[in-house]
């Protein structure tokens, strides 16, 4: 019989493996500016941003098998909202709480392997402080910000970024100011050498009502 410790122990070694797994994941940064949200990270391949909704986006580091389920997931739950009520009813918050239960329970059934992947979602507002940022971790939890967001694969990591997001978030700036911001800060939470071989993704998630596809792509690697 299992009992609550032996639980206990077996979500602790779980965990540990996802985190081990994620600790080389590129992180991935977004900003609010006047323009829309812009979303920026480093790869070598595998695309790591993509559009799920016509103000949503979605970005994530981790395995890519579990990332492109969640967001196969994502894009059919909002397109689902989106026909069975409305357009303005396909929301971040209705999105990620409906991800949230899949994840929190392939994290506890130790018959099934857990999803390796932290996962960021944006959605666009009609101005930056209207923006909203969500980061779902592989155990089901997740925390909703304004202003900025990233996903990275260890607390160090983390807490270069979280520095530099936190001036620089408070500030005008231009599309052209905010995409170098974005690469500093990227940069510097990384160690020495870590980046060779990586070539930038960049997305705006475009806060114009005028345009007819908000995702904009900036930046790509050469497939």
């Amino acid at each position: 019989m299992l009992t609550p410790y032996d639980w206990q122990e077996g979500i602790g070694h779980r965990a540990q493996y996802v985190e081990n797994k994620l600790a080389q994941g590129a992180p991935v940064l977004a900003l609010s500016i006047e323009e829309g949200i812009l979303i920026l990270s480093f790869r070598r391949t595998t695309k790591k941003i993509y559009e799920v909704y016509d103000r949503l986006a979605y970005a994530a580091i981790g395995q890519q098998s579990d990332i492109e389920t969640l967001r196969v997931a994502a894009i059919d739950f909002a397109h689902q909202e989106g026909y069975n009520r409305s357009e303005q009813d396909v929301t971040l918050q209705r999105v990620v709480t409906a991800l949230s239960g899949a994840v929190k329970k392939a994290f506890g059934d130790f018959s099934t392997s857990p999803f390796v992947a932290r996962s960021l979602f944006v959605e666009v507002g009609a101005k930056p402080e209207l923006d909203t940022f969500a980061i779902l971790d592989y155990d089901g939890d997740f925390v909703t910000r304004r202003r900025y967001a990233f996903v990275a694969g260890d607390e160090e990591a983390e807490k270069k970024i979280e520095a530099r997001m936190s001036e620089i978030s408070g500030q005008k700036l231009n599309l052209k100011k905010a995409e170098k911001e974005l690469r500093d800060a990227w940069t510097a939470s990384r160690e020495e050498g870590a980046n060779e071989d990586l070539a930038a993704e960049i997305v705006l998630l475009d806060r114009s009502e005028a345009r007819e596809n908000r995702f904009r792509i900036l930046e790509e690697p050469e497939e």
